[in-house]
Formats: structure tokens, sequence, C-alpha cells
């Protein structure tokens, strides 16, 4: 028994707020909160370096905005899956959590393949038309390095996503860790929105 209570008998001692469940969230947070600042500055840096040069072409002229807007579509309807396949999930629907994870998985492989087909038009045929290389010219470098980042943040989510989905199936994890990989993904999402706004319509 407790000193706490021992010198109360009677009285339960106060049970701790903190879950392995509530951990993962807050280390998930906490996570979020440090990758936040590391996009933060790289679109910082990108606005430095784009208003104070003389020679940054207009994105509308050398990006494909139709392509980024469907891969904005994808990654706004994954996130919706997402929601749904917690939904289900809660409430013991496994089938249909299975569906809309598989969703959700499907609409992230789908914007990587996306971009992996933007990358290569932009690398063998767009950048040199406009005589823009990636060792030259910060337009290009600036550009390969907040997607390519933002890129490797989605091929982690669908990795996880999948591994989520396959170990909730199982019966190994639950409902819980569907949150925690949710809040990666929404995450994710938003921060290609900031990057979409800033570095291809603005």
């Amino acid at each position: 028994m407790s000193e706490a209570a021992a010198a109360h008998p009677g009285v339960e001692p106060a049970e701790s707020p903190l879950t392995p469940d509530s951990w993962g969230k807050l280390g998930m947070w906490n996570f979020l909160a440090g990758d936040a600042m590391s996009f933060g500055g790289l679109i910082v840096g990108y606005g430095i370096l784009r208003y104070s040069s003389s020679s940054w072409p207009p994105p509308s002229e050398v990006l494909g905005i139709n392509l980024t807007a469907l891969m904005t579509l994808l990654l706004i309807i994954s996130s919706v899956t997402m929601v749904l396949a917690l939904a289900a999930v809660q409430s013991g629907d496994k089938a249909r959590f299975k569906k809309f994870m598989a969703f959700t998985i499907l609409g992230g492989a789908l914007f990587l393949g996306c971009q992996a087909y933007e990358w290569t038009h932009l690398i063998h045929e767009t950048l040199p038309h406009h005589k823009i290389s990636f060792s030259s010219h910060l337009f290009a470098t600036t550009f390969f390095v907040l997607t390519g980042f933002h890129g490797l943040h989605v091929t982690g989510g669908v990795i996880y996503n999948t591994v989520v989905l396959t170990l909730v199936s199982k019966g190994r994890w639950g409902a819980n860790h569907v949150e925690i990989a949710g809040l990666y993904w929404h995450f994710v999402d938003l921060v290609w929105i900031l990057i979409f706004t800033f570095v291809y319509l603005l």
C-alpha cells in the first residue's frame, strides 16, 4: 500500500492520467511538432530565396498545376477515408475498416506515382526547355528539396498505414493505433496543401 493510501484509509489512490494509449498520442504529437518546425523552416527559406531572386520563373509556366491539383485531391480524399477507417474500427466493423484503410493507402501510393511522373517529366523535358538545372538554379533546388522531403513523409505514411492495416486486421492492434496513424496522415496532407499553395499557386 502506498503512503498516501495508508495516510487516508478508504480513499482510492488517483490513477495516472497517462496510459499506454495516451503516451502513444503524446509521442506522435511531439514528433509532429518537431516535424512542423522542419517543414516551416523549409517553406520560410523557400519564400526568402524566391522573393529575393530577380530571375525566379512563374511556377505556372514550369510546373504542372493540373497534375498537382489531382495529387492534392488524392491526399484530401485519403484523409477522408482515414477518418472513415477510424470510425469503422471504433464501431467494431473490421470489414469497413479494411476497405477504407486500403483506400487511404491507395491514395498515398497514387500520389507517389503522380509525383514520380511529375519529377521525370520536369527533369527530362520541362526544366531543360527552360534552361533550369538542379545544381545551378534555386528554383529547381528548392522545389525538389521541398517536394522530395514531403514525398519521403508520404512514403513513410504508406508503409506505416500498411503495417497498421495488417496488425489491426490480425487483432494485435486496436483503434488507438489507427487514431495515432491518422494524426500523422492528416499532418502530411495539411503540409502538402501548404506546399501546393506556396510553391505551385503563388
